[in-house]
């Protein structure tokens, strides 16, 4: 019985060994996460500038294309008008060539 005891006690023994040692490594493993969290962030952190930096020049891309499209789209619309303009000063004029060589057309 003596026997028996000493060998529960002995396993009771080795089972919290067990135990801290579960304990000490969940504690290291938490720590060691924290630890990379921390690192994650700082990374993150000392990343923004870049990730600004980057978002603004792309932006400014896209507003430098639209800038450039709607001065396209202006220039078009321009050249146009100038053609309609051109178009409608020819017609006035042969009108009013019309009109001083012929005062009764119309």
């Amino acid at each position: 019985m003596e026997d028996e005891l000493k060998r529960l006690l002995d396993a009771e023994l080795r089972a919290e060994a067990l135990v801290e040692e579960a304990n000490r490594e969940r504690d290291r493993l938490i720590h060691q996460a924290r630890e990379d969290a921390r690192a994650a962030e700082q990374r993150f952190e000392t990343r923004i500038p870049e990730l600004r930096n980057a978002f603004l020049g792309k932006a400014g891309e896209r507003a430098a294309q639209a800038v450039a499209e709607m001065t396209r789209r202006y220039e078009e619309r321009r050249e146009n008008l100038r053609a309609m303009a051109r178009d409608h000063e020819r017609e006035a004029i042969g009108a009013a060539i019309a009109l001083l060589i012929d005062p009764d057309w119309e």
